[in-house]
Formats: C-alpha cells, sequence, structure tokens
C-alpha cells in the first residue's frame, strides 16, 4: 500500500503541473521497442508496377472483397517459397508511415464507426506513449506480408534492416521485441536463422499469444471452412470467409500455424466426423470416425480435390496445396532448433480463461458427411481447452526456450493486447515503470471508479477541487495490510505540496480490504494565482 500511496502523491502533483500545460512525456532511459503482429495484422498496399498507383487492399470497407480477390489471391512458388498475386502488375507492400507503427495500429484508418473492430496494437502503442516513449526513437512497428513463410528471405532480412535501423537511431540500444501470435513464429525463425544479428540488437523478446506448438482447431476449421477477421455485425463490411479461404489455401503461414506432429500434446487434437457404415447385410451404422494429426492431411486434401476459383473468367484449380505443407515442415524443423542467444532475455505471455476450439467435428448421428466436398458446407463443432479462444494455452507455453518467464493471462487472442495486465507486465520487464517491487505473477488491478474536479475563481485566485476514487481488486483475501489500523477503520492520511503561485492539500482515505477488494478516496484542493 505504501507504493500505492507514492504513486497517488506522485498523480497529486501531476496534475498540478498539469495547470501549466505540461509537453508530452518522454523518457530518454528507455530501451527502444519493436512491436511485430501476427497473421493479418499489418495495413497491406497494392502497387501498380505499370503506373505507380498505390491503394490499400487490408483492410478495407469499400470495395474490400473485390480488391481483395483482385490484388492478394495467389499462388505458391515451390521455386522461391514465396506467394505471388494472380495480378502480375500487382506488388503487395507494407506502408512504413510512422516508423512502422501505422500499419499496425488501426488497419483500416478510414473506418469511422466501429473502429475498435480494427484495433491491433492500437492500445499498447497509446499506452507505451503515455509512459514516455517517442515514435521514431524508442517505438517501432514492423509489418510484414502475412501470406508468406515465416522463414521467407525477403521478410527476414527485412526485419534486419529495422534492427539496425532501430539500433541506429537510438543511439546504439539494443532493442526489446514484442511479437503477437503468429509474429512469435517470424521472430524465432529469424533468432534460429540470424542469431548474429538477433543477439547483436536484440535485449529482450516478449511473446505473447504465440502458437509455438500449432492452433489445431482454429487452422482445421480455416482450411474447409474459412475464416473471418472479425466477428458480429463488423464482420459484414469485410473479406468474406469464403475469400479469405480461398487465399490462405496458398499462404504457407497457415500451413506453418498447423498442430506440431512432434509435440507431446496432453490433449491430443483431432479431426471427427459422422460417418455412415453400410454392412454386408444392408444394414446401415452411424459411427465417429476420429483422425489424429497426421491422417487429417487426407481429409484436407479429399475435401479440397476439386476446389476452384474464377479470376478475370478463368476457373483456377485451388486443392490442399501438398508443396506448402512440405515447406511448412521444413520451417517447423527450423523453429524447433532455435534457441535464445546467452545475451537476450525471453518473456512468455500466453492467453487462459477461454474456451479454445482443439478438436474438431462435422455433421451428427442424424446428418453424417457423405461426401468430403460437402465439409466446406457443415458447421463445424468442437471440442475446447483452455486457451484464448484461437490458441491453447498448452500450445503457447510450449516455446521450447529458455524462458525468463511464463505468465498466463485471462484474455482473448487479440483483445490480450489491450489487457491492462499485459500493460502492468510489459511495464514491469521492460523497466519503464520503475518499481522494482512489482511481481507480475501475483497481480492486483486498480480500476478509477470515480472522478470529480471543478473550478472557480475567487479574490484573484483559482481554486480547483478534485475528487478522485480507486477500487483495488486482488486474489489475496489474506493480506493484513500493515496500514490499515487495527480496529478496521479507514487510514486516513494527510498531503501538502506546494510549488511557486501554487499550493495544494490533499486527504487520502484508505478503507479496508473487504471481499478481495479496497477502496481509495482522494480529496483535494488547490490554489494557484490567477493568471
Amino acid at each position: 500500500m505504501t507504493i500505492l500511496l507514492d504513486e497517488i502523491v506522485q498523480s497529486l502533483e501531476l496534475w498540478l503541473k498539469m495547470i501549466r500545460k505540461p509537453q508530452p512525456y518522454v523518457d530518454p532511459n528507455l530501451d527502444p521497442v519493436l512491436l511485430v503482429p501476427g497473421i493479418a495484422g499489418s495495413v497491406l498496399n497494392a502497387v501498380d508496377e505499370e503506373t505507380g498507383k498505390e491503394e490499400r487492399v487490408w483492410v478495407r470497407i469499400l470495395g474490400a472483397d473485390y480488391a481483395f480477390r483482385t490484388k492478394l489471391w495467389s499462388r505458391f512458388d515451390p521455386a522461391t517459397g514465396k506467394t505471388e498475386s494472380l495480378d502480375p502488375k500487382t506488388k503487395i507492400v507494407v506502408p512504413e508511415d510512422r516508423y512502422g507503427l501505422h500499419a499496425i495500429d488501426a488497419l483500416d484508418p478510414d473506418l469511422v464507426f466501429g473502429q475498435e473492430a480494427v484495433y491491433y496494437f492500437h492500445d499498447m502503442i497509446v499506452e507505451f506513449i503515455k509512459w514516455g516513449y517517442q515514435e521514431g526513437k524508442t517505438l517501432f512497428g514492423f509489418g510484414y506480408d502475412f501470406r508468406q513463410s515465416n522463414r521467407l528471405k525477403e521478410t527476414l532480412d527485412r526485419l534486419a534492416a529495422k534492427l539496425e535501423e532501430i539500433y541506429n537511431a537510438s543511439g546504439g540500444k539494443k532493442i526489446n521485441i514484442i511479437s503477437h501470435s503468429m509474429g512469435g513464429l517470424l521472430v524465432k525463425c529469424f533468432m534460429c536463422l540470424h542469431s548474429d544479428i538477433f543477439e547483436k540488437y536484440v535485449k529482450n523478446w516478449i511473446a505473447i499469444a504465440a502458437p509455438f506448438q500449432g492452433a489445431p482447431g482454429y487452422v482445421t476449421s480455416t482450411f474447409l471452412n474459412g475464416m473471418s477477421f472479425v466477428d458480429g455485425w463488423e464482420s459484414n463490411f469485410f473479406i468474406s470467409k469464403w475469400s479469405f479461404h480461398q487465399l490462405l489455401i496458398e499462404c504457407p503461414s497457415i500451413y506453418e500455424l498447423m498442430a506440431c506432429l512432434d509435440f507431446q500434446w496432453e490433449h491430443k487434437p483431432l479431426l471427427e466426423m459422422w460417418r455412415e457404415r453400410l454392412h454386408a447385410d444392408g444394414n446401415s451404422q452411424m459411427i465417429l470416425e476420429s483422425y489424429p494429426l497426421a491422417e487429417s492431411v487426407d481429409i484436407f486434401k479429399g475435401a479440397l480435390a476439386n476446389n476452384t476459383f474464377n479470376y478475370n473468367g478463368e476457373d483456377i484449380p485451388l486443392p490442399y496445396n501438398m508443396e506448402i505443407l512440405r515447406w511448412a515442415n521444413e520451417t517447423r524443423d527450423i523453429l524447433s532448433r532455435a534457441k535464445v542467444p546467452p545475451q537476450v532475455k525471453f518473456y512468455n505471455i500466453y492467453g487462459v480463461n477461454l474456451e479454445t476450439p482443439h478438436t474438431v467435428c462435422y455433421g451428427d448421428e442424424q446428418t453424417p458427411v457423405t461426401d468430403l466436398q460437402q465439409l466446406r458446407y457443415f458447421q463445424p463443432r468442437y471440442v475446447c481447452v483452455d486457451g484464448d479462444g484461437t490458441v491453447p494455452a498448452e500450445s503457447a507455453m510450449a516455446d521450447g526456450l529458455r524462458a525468463e518467464a511464463r505468465v498466463g493471462v485471462p484474455g482473448e487472442h487479440r483483445g490480450i493486447l489491450c489487457e491492462h495486465h499485459v500493460f502492468r507486465i510489459l511495464k514491469h520487464w521492460l523497466k519503464a515503470d520503475h518499481d522494482p517491487y512489482y511481481n507480475p505473477l501475483n497481480d492486483y488491478v486498480v480500476l478509477p471508479t470515480a472522478f470529480e474536479m471543478e473550478k472557480h475563481k475567487e479574490k484573484g485566485f483559482e481554486v480547483t477541487s478534485l475528487k478522485e476514487e480507486w477500487e483495488i481488486i486482488t486474489d489475496n483475501r489474506d493480506d493484513n495490510r500493515k496500514n490499515i489500523a487495527a480496529d478496521g477503520n479507514p487510514m486516513v492520511s494527510s498531503i501538502s505540496v506546494s510549488q511557486e503561485g501554487a499550493e495544494a492539500c490533499a486527504t487520502v482515505t484508505v478503507y479496508p480490504q473487504n471481499e478481495g477488494k479496497q477502496h481509495v478516496e482522494l480529496n483535494a484542493v488547490s490554489v494557484s494565482v490567477d493568471a
């Protein structure tokens, strides 16, 4: 509680200084941070190589599906390991505005209503700036073409150049990388294939919600049914599940998210189907067939055997791509060999407490699957495990690396980037809070519950009154706080601060803890000379 009271005093002093319109806070002692997103987490622009015209193709609302199909639909080239747009005149690029942060902030900056649906690192960027980070000095972003393999040379070369650029811009300070989701696989590939560069430029790597051993339920239903970037009513304004489905079948990145075959799963992910089995006597029986990871590939091949899409009037076959699967298996081998360099610290934050698809089941006893190619029209049902709604906690925890800490945080896969618990953990690990006593494993939450401010002028002075209240929530209900009176009464403290032309006094009341909650009130009055 002493620390909290110190923070209250500091907030009061900061409030007094705000009378004089302070400049944005910049902490020159912070080490630089690079934010790396996951799949579908970067703005992508299409450049017409004949005219030079550039337009955003991911994410957008107006003409979204048409632009997606004409500019982003691709084919995989096994000779290069790269997925190339079907339009030969189109080159996909990531905008570098705001030192790479524009591409990973709000993915559709033009969206007026429901913009939260396309926020990616937005809330984290805002929070970091409050802590004293500065865009282009200590805060950067690395967007990339998420269709591609996580070990594509072109992407890894860009990342190497980005690290050198940040190192130089920050005056030779080593970098903190914060990755989200598939961005963790990209960073891990880079760390394995370019360990010398990684060790030279990186101080800490913090992975958030990374599918280190895959996302079985998510990937299985994606291959067979497609995926939506957002849920709810907002999904009507974005890319259709079918258009996304046709893109992802040719994307190495989605194959690299398949469940790892060599991992010893506590709960083995399966692909299940209700089928009708005919017996020799003419009778039939409904049975539930279960396919382990290796055998599910045959189901994907059968379900997508005649899959096609129409591009410029031509029907193009788009089966399950075995060449990409072979490429992805080689990527998995690289990931399994990765090690954290001796001078680098690695941290892992993963999501928990949400039902997360793991085993996927199609059909039922009344409506069995009679034709694999009809699977895309079946609504999948899931057997779930604990996780963040997309990545099982079991997969995200199993990074296979030397970790300083692994912390599970209740939160949804993308929403975890907005969780204040995550912000507090990051602030501690990045040493942006200067509080050596904070323990992310024993977190407490401070929630503002009331704020009132009133100003008036009186006899040449400006009088400002402030009332602010907080609720401290903690799971530790047996915490006997020493600064609470033994008789259970509230503890009341007075604070006075002054500076030239202004004085303030405040009363802080701390109430005893009750059912894991503790109430704190601040009542303050300041008087300053009316300029």
